[in-house]
């Protein structure tokens, strides 16, 4: 297949944008998969700042991080992801590479509890303005449950009225799948 599938694709433009030593954050680490792809990327010397309120998702992230030997290289909040700003070094404003979000509910865990907009509007804002220059953020969208495609409403909302001259939106998706497949949001700053 020559297009990528809609996380393959996510993954590719943060291995083009995250080095070693960037500073990279996951906004929703859920099972801590893309936490362990950041902490491969930014290397011994770069940091990767993961999110999440649900303990299980923190604990779970943990356990993988240390399987791989990089748990030394991340930092978890149990906090939302909106708290980005308050949470991170203020030496680290204006030097993250990277941003990822799932949206939507914790993977094999409680389905009622799920992201919100205006959390997740809160840290995509505040993200951009702690971004660096050529950096991005990857928001992979979840909308077939009723939240889901309440959130996709008010992200499309946000990201459309975005500034071209700070950053670059694209929305990448199969227009032609059954079930609402998910798709990505890249804000790349200018």
């Amino acid at each position: 297949m020559i297009l990528e599938r809609i996380l393959p694709f996510g993954r590719a433009l943060l291995e083009k944008v995250i080095h070693e030593g960037d500073i990279a954050v996951d906004a929703t680490i859920g099972n801590g998969h893309d936490t362990l792809f950041l902490s491969q990327l930014v290397g011994e010397t770069g940091r990767v700042y993961g999110f999440d309120i649900q303990p299980e998702a923190i604990q779970t992230t943990k356990e993988r991080l240390e399987e791989h030997g990089l748990s030394h290289r991340v930092t978890l909040f149990q906090n939302g992801h909106e708290t980005v700003m308050n949470s991170l070094p203020p030496v680290h404003y204006g030097k993250i590479a990277g941003a990822v979000f799932n949206l939507g509910y914790l993977p094999g865990g409680d389905k009622t509890l799920v992201t919100r907009p205006r959390t997740t509007l809160s840290a995509i804002g505040q993200l951009i303005e702690m971004m660096k220059p050529g950096g991005i953020i990857v928001i992979v969208i979840y909308h077939g449950h009723r939240e889901g495609a309440v959130e996709r409403d008010y992200i499309l909302r946000f990201v459309k009225q975005l500034d071209q001259n700070d950053v670059h939106v694209l929305q990448y998706q199969f227009i032609n799948q059954e079930n609402n497949p998910p798709f990505v949001v890249a804000i790349e700053k200018r």
